[in-house]
């Protein structure tokens, strides 16, 4: 992890005070220097990030920036030290054809239990039965690569079942507002939709024995219904109205991956 990610670390896991220099560089085992060039580095990346004589470094509150640094900040302690020594178990992309894809192609590669995939977009996003899935900035995209050795069912539908209710759970417990799964991948909120998932599967030819499970979630976070699509705008809803959020992507990413990935 290098600097900015751990300066950034810190400064998630500490939203709501201020903390001096000294204190970062004594936390972090990192000089003065070192914290100075990381806060400008994150400034220059686009963290809003407060500063007050004699007081310190504050995030500001309006950051949403999706970051590996930020969803481990919010992650459950024994998930957290897994992720902490495993930075490529969480891979953030800027615009990406498909998580789900990504997540297949790192599947396939030896990725280990738990990768998470997330896009700030999808070009080419997809749900069941290879409908299209609109998938423009605002959402919170993600997969999240199983292994069968840790579940406790291979039933797809079961599966499916338990990451809607994962992610109902996690809205509820942050938001206050519980979504409900319109059997068996979507989910609504007062008959809209704000949610779809997608699980898939790679198999050994041979036996047909499940290798891993990628579950793919798309969430209508701060998205601007209104620029939707006609058709799907008038069946849709966001979490939130643009820039009206009370939680951040990171938030909710974390809070969903500690409900799904057990180790």
């Amino acid at each position: 992890m290098t600097s900015k990610e751990k300066v950034l670390e810190y400064l998630e896991s500490n939203k709501e005070s201020y903390i001096s220099g000294e204190a970062i560089a004594t936390n972090l085992g990192l000089s003065r220097n070192a914290i100075w060039k990381a806060i400008n580095e994150l400034r220059k990346a686009g963290y809003s990030i407060d500063a007050v004589s004699n007081k310190g470094y504050k995030l500001a509150d309006d950051n949403d920036i999706l970051s590996a640094a930020g969803i481990v900040s919010y992650l459950d302690n024994s998930l957290k030290k897994i992720y902490q020594s495993e930075p490529e178990m969480i891979r953030i992309y800027d615009n990406a054809t498909s998580t789900n894809r990504l997540a297949k192609e790192a599947a396939i590669a030896g990725a280990e239990h738990g990768t998470v995939i997330l896009a700030k977009e999808q070009t080419a996003g997809r749900g069941r039965k290879d409908h299209s899935f609109y998938s423009p900035e605002g959402g919170l995209y993600m997969s999240i690569l199983l292994k069968p050795e840790h579940l406790s069912t291979l039933e797809p539908d079961a599966i499916t079942t338990l990451t809607g209710n994962a992610v109902c759970d996690a809205i509820e417990t942050l938001v206050g507002i519980c979504p409900r799964i319109k059997p068996i991948n979507d989910l609504f909120i007062d008959d809209k939709k704000i949610c779809g998932i997608l699980t898939e599967a790679g198999t050994e030819f041979e036996t047909g024995d499940v290798q891993w499970i990628v579950v793919g979630i798309g969430i209508n976070f701060d998205s601007d219904i209104s620029a939707f699509p006609t058709e799907i705008k008038k069946t849709a809803t966001s979490l939130f109205a643009p820039g009206k959020n009370t939680i951040t992507k990171n938030q909710l990413a974390a809070a969903i991956i500690n409900k799904i990935v057990v180790i």
